[in-house]
């Protein structure tokens, strides 16, 4: 990170269920569009990622371009530059219409999303997931709750 650049806290928090309609739209909650319209940019910037899709606030993801493109200049390797392509090539601009945003057939099918999604949002990036991906790769069990547990605890927070 350059000396003058600075982190960057959205502060998009929560999980949530939601269904997509028969155009792929999803409801974006309002939680959610409260925080883009605080940083006053109404877009995410999506792109497909394993098993879900990625949405970032446009100044996340015009920092996270930045290092990027930095990283494949410092880096040109093979995995790296293969790494760019797929981020920078494969990004979706999705607006904010009426409380929705449109996720491209193509992203959806490369994931896996038909139509019921979980939405996890994790301070700068927000995990769009198909439900049943979601509940078969991260629904916590009981032995998960005990793990939480004992790591709450060197925190003192429980």
């Amino acid at each position: 990170m350059d000396q003058g650049e600075k982190e960057i806290v959205i502060g998009l928090r929560g999980r949530s269920e939601h269904t997509l309609d028969e155009k792929g739209r999803l409801n974006v909650p309002a939680r959610v569009q409260e925080v883009l319209r605080s940083i006053g940019d109404e877009r995410l910037m999506v792109v497909s990622w394993d098993r879900y899709l990625k949405a970032y606030p446009v100044p996340v993801w015009e920092l996270l371009e930045k290092r990027l493109l930095a990283d494949a200049q410092n880096n040109p390797g093979p995995e790296v530059r293969r790494m760019v392509e797929h981020l920078i090539g494969g990004v979706e601009e999705c607006a904010l219409k009426q409380g929705r945003i449109s996720l491209p057939a193509r992203m959806r099918a490369e994931v896996g999303i038909e139509r019921e999604v979980v939405l996890d949002c994790l301070i700068n990036v927000v995990r769009i997931w198909d439900k049943k991906t979601w509940q078969q790769e991260f629904k916590p069990t009981p032995d998960d709750f005990r793990r939480f547990d004992d790591r709450l605890a060197l925190f003192g927070t429980f």
